[in-house]
């Protein structure tokens, strides 16, 4: 990783640190946890759009949208990729193994919750058109993920039909797994 894309990583390290915003994130984690429990045990994962007012001043300019995330314990989300936004993706609460697909292998970053630890064992930065897949352990996993897209036009796609370069695509204000 380079010294840039640390010096963001960085800095959205120190705007989760502020007060006041792990308890609204834990707030926001406790209502998505509670929707995911309500959905199918298909359904994988939940997520919530959080407000960047929550941050304060000083994220990176690049960030458009932040989101909260919880994915159900014992899962494997199964690949998707964002063609319009960089994602910089933070363990919460538990840990769990954010895996991208390099060079056609996944590649294991596994990430835990450890406030103050080195910050790559809770970060990973994925690029643009990069897959990518979230793996849980035997707990529910919640993780705060920052886009460049705004949440409006954060676009989801994931592999689809039996052609092997069809994608589907949608926006994830279009609801849930």
């Amino acid at each position: 990783m380079d010294a840039g894309e640390l010096a963001i990583l960085e800095t959205l390290e120190r705007a989760l640190a502020r007060a006041g915003v792990r308890p609204e994130l834990e707030r926001v984690a406790k209502r998505v946890a509670a929707a995911l429990a309500e959905r199918p045990a298909r359904d994988l994962l939940a997520w919530e759009a959080v407000p960047l007012a929550l941050f304060g001043p000083g994220l990176p300019e690049a960030v458009r949208s932040s989101w909260v995330f919880v994915i159900r314990a014992r899962s494997e989300t199964g690949p998707e990729r964002h063609p319009n936004s960089h994602q910089r993706m933070r363990s919460f609460r538990g840990a769990g193994d954010l895996q991208t697909l390099e060079g056609g292998a996944w590649r294991r970053h596994p990430l835990r919750s450890r406030p103050g630890g080195p910050i790559l064992e809770s970060w990973v930065s994925v690029p643009p058109n990069t897959w990518h897949q979230a793996v849980a352990p035997a707990k529910d996993w919640v993780v705060v993920s920052f886009q460049t897209a705004e949440a409006a036009d954060l676009i989801e796609e994931r592999p689809g039909g039996g052609d092997s370069q069809a994608v589907r695509r949608r926006t994830y204000l279009d609801g849930g797994e």
